[in-house]
């Protein structure tokens, strides 16, 4: 008989309580199996081939496209070769070589380099083929295409914390994203990516469960508290593998590069805000950046949310300086992460006295991984759910925003569609969902 550790028998449980509906468990019993998120072994020991390759914008995303990945240290340097993709094998005879930036890392799994180069001066709407690699040793061919230069039709994904059980139970959610959205022009991860953001082992869950997704869609990532775990001071600081991991914009405020930026692409202002620190300096630049804004829509994602969903939270402060910047200069969408439950709803802009149906700043609170919380006992949300890992498909067209948050498993949860109005707010027409809750997902809650 094959002999099982503990660790196997919680991960059986974890499967057996998604799938048990009509199975009555205390929420002690919820809370004991589902707070259990030892990392399963990974061997995350680099090698000269390749790996962790990722896609992201340190500048214009219509004319340039930045990659990163690592390899061992006996790979001195790194190059990109890249080529506008043809349905010929040949195409890679046009190919032209990057040198890319080698960085070496000291790691838990040991040291390794990370390659990184940002390919500049491409055409705007057009499909590329690259591979990155050195002297005998290359990844395979990947696929990208570059944003176009003026409002043109796009969707993107938008992932929740995946945080815990990264390749064992997040896997299936970035897959299934996918799946549902091969098109997509970028996700944003909101925050709390992994676990122990120094631990190089959950990075190397956090890869391989997006794989070769991440290395054709580009991401879009903001920090959480996660990221910014404790020094041997006692200080917490941005994790020592998030810089390395990927490149950035640098932004405008000193020491928040690359957590603190913003993406314009097609139409549409995307702002990284960083929740973990110097919350007043941000509300500065968002004021500016948010004011300077040629485009029509603007997102803004950051981790904490402006307002909670999950019980005994609340982020007075940040909701304090950020959402009359929000209320000012209309904000569309704000997408976070932090509480571990889904909540999806509105609240009233600075100056507004009444509500009128269907207007102001839409704000999302979602979890993708496996790590769940209870949701609040004093909603604010139109929509909720608890127990339900998703992920966010959303499609700009003209002047129509779509929504959508879907399960693990692909099934419709939530939608919603934002249309522009001359001179007013957003109208918001809603598809009103069942929410999901312990009682009904798992069984009743005492």
């Amino acid at each position: 008989m094959v002999g099982f550790t503990r660790a196997h028998i919680r991960g059986f449980a974890v499967l057996f309580l998604a799938t048990a509906g009509s199975q009555a468990l205390s929420e002690e019993h919820v809370h004991h199996v589902q707070g259990s998120y030892e990392t399963a072994a990974h061997d995350a020991t680099p090698s000269p081939i390749p790996d962790r390759i990722v896609l992201t914008w340190q500048t214009d995303p219509a004319t340039s496209q930045a990659v990163t990945w690592r390899t061992d240290t006996t790979v001195a340097h790194g190059i990109v070769e890249i080529a506008p993709a043809d349905a010929s094998p040949r195409f890679m005879l046009d190919a032209e070589a990057l040198a890319a930036e080698t960085e070496r890392v000291e790691t838990d799994s040991g040291p390794a380099h990370f390659h990184s180069a940002n390919a500049q001066g491409l055409r705007p709407g057009a499909r590329y083929a690259y591979r990155v690699g050195f002297g005998e040793l290359w990844s395979e061919w990947f696929h990208f295409r570059t944003a176009s230069d003026r409002p043109e039709p796009f969707s993107f994904i938008y992932f929740g914390d995946a945080q815990n059980n990264l390749l064992s139970l997040w896997s299936r959610t970035i897959r299934s994203a996918y799946s549902d959205a091969p098109g997509a022009a970028f996700m944003i991860h909101a925050g709390d990516l992994t676990n122990r953001a120094n631990r190089d082992t959950e990075w190397g869950e956090w890869f391989e469960a997006g794989d070769w997704i991440q290395a054709m869609v580009p991401s879009i990532p903001t920090p959480g508290n996660h990221e910014y775990p404790k020094d041997e001071n006692g200080q917490r600081r941005l994790s020592s593998l998030w810089r390395p991991h990927f490149s950035l914009a640098a932004g405008d405020i000193e020491g928040l590069e690359e957590t603190v930026y913003f993406v314009d692409y097609q139409g549409v202002r995307i702002i990284s805000l960083n929740s973990n620190e110097r919350l007043g300096e941000q509300a500065e630049w968002l004021d500016r950046t948010l004011g300077s804004s040629p485009h029509r829509w603007s997102v803004v994602t950051f981790h904490h949310p402006v307002f909670s969903t999950a019980k005994g939270r609340d982020n007075d402060t940040l909701r304090g300086l950020w959402k009359p910047i929000f209320d000012r200069h209309g904000v569309d969408l704000v997408l976070t992460g932090h509480d571990h439950t889904y909540g999806r709803g509105r609240n009233l802009p600075v100056g507004m006295t009444e509500v009128e149906a269907g207007t102001g700043t839409v704000y999302v609170v979602s979890v993708s991984g496996p790590k769940m919380y209870v949701l609040d006992d004093e909603p604010w949300w139109d929509r909720a759910a608890e127990n339900t890992q998703l992920y966010q498909i959303i499609s700009i067209d003209g002047g129509t925003l779509r929504y959508e948050a879907r399960t693990a498993v692909g099934e419709l949860y939530d939608a919603f569609e934002l249309a522009k109005r001359d001179g007013l707010p957003n109208r918001l027409i809603d598809r009103p969902p069942r929410e999901r809750r312990h009682d009904n997902t798992i069984g009743g809650r005492e």
